[in-house]
């Protein structure tokens, strides 16, 4: 693991190489020699030289993966000992580089669609910042010559204000220290599994998570399973691909129903997690012996579904960001301004 490790281009063209090789008859040692010749990157080379000196030293090829455990994940690795069991290595590593480029254009298109409004709330963060530090006390002092009451609002600006020009730079630090306690709570299985299941319950974002988690467990474990491995070890897999925690109680829960021989499809439907849609798939799978096609259509029709409904999200966020910024702006200026007009009628009035 010390070799430092592979970035997710990396990992799928290197399992693209090595599938290409192994199908054409190279053994795995070999393949991972030209490869590791043939890389551009340094990092890359010193990995997959690794490996293959494990493999040398007669640990089989899994194995071998699990001493660069940060560069291949667990289901990486039981999906490759899936694929020497079943003798079927080469197709199963094309299937493996399949699925990571699959889950990995859905992430980049998730996070380029956040990065716009991720500015625009970094961009109204500084404008509000700056408004309150600068512009709000120099306003503040004309009124304070005048010694008028000043009506609540500009009050509590000038309160805010006030303590963003004291205390600005204390609360840097704070947030960072909250951060780092938020973070060490995380790492804790009941705080974990509380969150999970909120973020679930949330109205639009939960209906994205879930759909996410589905579709990854569905993909992992037609990968799997098409690739030769039993059922159980399909599950095990799919737990190890998930992220919430929900999910993956489900995940164990559904592993140990079938071990204790209950169908599929019966098994996913007792945790009410997983979309109906997936049970249905399952379900017509087992009746018509192809689970891991449809394992693989259920996981291809939530990956669609996961696309649109995260665009319909992420396109409320920016008018919603919007909004919120010029309700604070539009605030700030009426706190300025009503001061202002109250003067004005003190003036007509007198």
């Amino acid at each position: 693991g010390s070799a430092g490790n592979l970035s997710g281009n990396d990992l799928v063209l290197v399992t693209r190489q090595l599938s290409m090789l192994i199908k054409s008859g190279a053994t795995v040692e070999e393949s991972l020699g030209a490869i590791a010749g043939e890389a551009e990157k340094p990092k890359t080379r010193r990995v997959l030289m690794g490996v293959r000196s494990s493999v040398q030293e007669g640990y089989s090829f899994a194995e071998a993966l699990g001493g660069a455990a940060k560069s291949f994940p667990p289901y990486y690795r039981s999906v490759v000992s899936a694929g020497l069991t079943s003798g079927r290595l080469g197709e199963v590593l094309d299937r493996l580089a399949t699925h990571l480029e699959k889950s990995r254009k859905l992430r980049r298109k998730l996070l380029s669609a956040l990065i716009y409004p991720a500015v625009l709330a970094c961009v109204a963060m500084i404008v509000v910042v700056l408004l309150m530090v600068f512009v709000v006390p120099a306003v503040v002092e004309q009124f304070q010559t005048v010694g008028q009451d000043l009506p609540a609002l500009t009050e509590a600006v000038i309160a805010v204000s006030n303590f963003m020009r004291g205390w600005g730079l204390l609360v840097l630090p704070l947030l960072a220290a909250a951060g780092w306690a938020g973070r060490r709570m995380f790492r804790s299985p009941a705080v974990k599994i509380a969150w999970d299941r909120f973020v679930l319950r949330l109205p639009m974002l939960g209906k994205v998570i879930r759909n996410a988690n589905a579709a990854q467990f569905a993909r992992t474990f037609a990968t799997l399973l098409g690739s030769g491995a039993t059922v159980p070890d399909a599950l095990t897999a799919a737990r190890g691909s998930l992220g919430n925690e929900v999910f993956k109680q489900a995940a164990t829960k559904i592993k140990r129903d079938v071990e204790e021989g209950q169908p599929l499809n019966r098994a996913i439907r007792s945790t009410a997690v997983f979309p109906p849609m997936l049970v249905h798939m399952v379900s017509s799978g087992e009746r018509g012996s192809d689970l891991p096609i449809m394992m693989g259509r259920a996981a291809d029709y939530m990956e669609e579904e996961l696309d649109s409904s995260a665009t319909v999200a992420l396109g409320l966020v920016e008018p919603l960001l919007i909004v919120m910024l010029a309700g604070i702006v539009a605030l700030i200026v009426l706190a300025i301004m009503l001061p202002i007009l109250q003067l004005n009628t003190i003036a007509i009035g007198t």
